[in-house]
C-alpha cells in the first residue's frame, strides 16, 4: 500500500476522525474506564451532512484534549475508542465495495464480511495512534453548499499541517435510511477509497483476494500483539 502515505497518518487520521467519530462515544469510554465527556451525542440519524462533521470533530477533540496523555500511554484505550465512536457512522460496506471494485462482484459472502472487518481494523491501527497529537485548531469546517434534498453531500474543511499549511479535505456522504453516513475521504484531491482501489487492485491481480484477506488479519495480529507488548507495529497499510 503506497498511494495513501503522501497525505500523511496524522492527516489522514484526523479527517477520518472528523468524518466518522459522531455518536457512540460514551459507550466506548465506559468499556475502557475512561472518563466520557460533557454532553451527549446527538443522535446521528436526525443530523445533516455538515452537522455529522461538526458534531463529530467536537467530540472527538474535546475527549482527545482532556485524556491526551491516558490515550498516548494507552494504545489498547485509544484503539477502542476510536473503533466504537469511528466506525458506527460510516458505512462500511459501500466504502468496501468501492475499494475492493470488481473483485467484490466475485467476493463470496464470507470473504466480503472477512475484508470489510480486516480493513478497517487495518485503518484503525495504522491512523488511530496519530490522533493522538491532533488539536482543534488545525480543523475548520467551511460553509455548506448542498440541497437539504440531497441524497449526496460534500462537507469541505481544512485541516493544518504541523507546518501550518492549510490542507483542503472534503467528506463524501450520502443517505440511508439510517441517516447521512460517510464513506469517503478526500484530501488535496486525492480519494483515499480511490487510492486504496488502485493498491488493492494491483494486489489482488497478483495474489487473489484471499491471500489479501490473510494478509490484513496477519498484519492486524501482529499489530495488536505488538501494542500489547509495547513494541511498535509494522506501520504497513
Amino acid at each position: 500500500m503506497t498511494s495513501h502515505r503522501p497525505l500523511g497518518r496524522a492527516l489522514i487520521a484526523a479527517a477520518l476522525a472528523a468524518a466518522l467519530g459522531a455518536g457512540g462515544i460514551t459507550d466506548a469510554l465506559a468499556a475502557t474506564g475512561a472518563p466520557a465527556p460533557t454532553g451527549a451525542a446527538a443522535p446521528a440519524a436526525t443530523l445533516g451532512p455538515e452537522q455529522i462533521v461538526a458534531d463529530s470533530a467536537q467530540r472527538m477533540l474535546t475527549e482527545l484534549s482532556a485524556h491526551r496523555s491516558m490515550y498516548a500511554k494507552d494504545p489498547a484505550k485509544l484503539d477502542h475508542l476510536v473503533a466504537t465512536v469511528l466506525l458506527p457512522n460510516f458505512d462500511t460496506n459501500y466504502a468496501a465495495q468501492l475499494v475492493l471494485g470488481p473483485a467484490w462482484r466475485t467476493a463470496t459472502p464470507q470473504q466480503r464480511t472477512q475484508f470489510v472487518s480486516a480493513f478497517y481494523h487495518s485503518l484503525l491501527h495504522n491512523y488511530g495512534a496519530a490522533l493522538v497529537d491532533f488539536t482543534a485548531n488545525r480543523f475548520k469546517i467551511l460553509p455548506y453548499r448542498g440541497s437539504p434534498n440531497a441524497t449526496e453531500a460534500t462537507v469541505r474543511t481544512t485541516v493544518m499541517r504541523e507546518n501550518g499549511e492549510k490542507v483542503p479535505v472534503d467528506f463524501r456522504l450520502h443517505r440511508t435510511t439510517d441517516g447521512w453516513k460517510a464513506w469517503d475521504v478526500v484530501i488535496e484531491g486525492i480519494s483515499y477509497v480511490q487510492s486504496f482501489r488502485t493498491d488493492f487492485a494491483s494486489e489482488i491481480d497478483q495474489k487473489g483476494l484471499q491471500e489479501v484477506i490473510e494478509r490484513l488479519e496477519r498484519q492486524n495480529a501482529s499489530t495488536v500483539k505488538n501494542a500489547a507488548a509495547g513494541r511498535p507495529g509494522d506501520g504497513k497499510g
